[in-house]
């Protein structure tokens, strides 16, 4: 199995501007990934993303770095890195969204690459990619449902 990058197409029914809102803002990402989000959405924004309660010995907080942010049309990030090193593509992943209108939705390209160039040794790099695998498996639907609510809302 090639373990370099995760790739998914995902119709998303609602305007670009929409979803773009809904992938690059703390306030909306809570509500769909994870349970907490601080960044502001420009190029080279660094804050953090967490999963778990803030308070709870387990919770995990993973660093983010905003690399694009060019709206409607794509949003990026580097995250899974030491805290206080710096995003690079050698010790990171890259997570880019790519937002195409269609018909009155969006397609939703979603990619995750660097996996092989963390120089993870094979295990990990295995378990690495196989847990981005499901958590973007169970995490992208979500948006999908969280958009359909939002947009019902209005």
């Amino acid at each position: 199995m090639e373990y370099g990058s995760i790739e998914r197409e995902i119709r998303v029914e609602a305007t670009p501007e929409v979803v773009y809102a809904v992938i690059s803002t703390p306030e909306h990402l809570r509500e769909w990934w994870p349970d907490e989000a601080e960044f502001k959405p420009v190029p080279g924004a660094t804050g953090s993303i967490s999963f778990g309660e803030r308070s709870a010995p387990d919770v995990k907080v993973v660093p983010l770095t905003v690399m694009e942010a060019d709206p409607p049309r794509r949003f990026s990030f580097r995250w899974v890195y030491e805290e206080g090193e710096a995003a690079t593509s050698a010790n990171s992943l890259l997570v880019t969204f790519d937002l195409v209108p269609s018909g009155a939705g969006t397609l939703l390209r979603f990619t995750e690459t660097g996996f092989r160039e963390n120089g993870w040794e094979a295990a990990v790099l295995e378990e690495q990619y196989r847990d981005h695998v499901n958590g973007w498996d169970h995490f992208l639907p979500r948006l999908v449902t969280y958009v359909a609510r939002l947009v019902s809302a209005r």
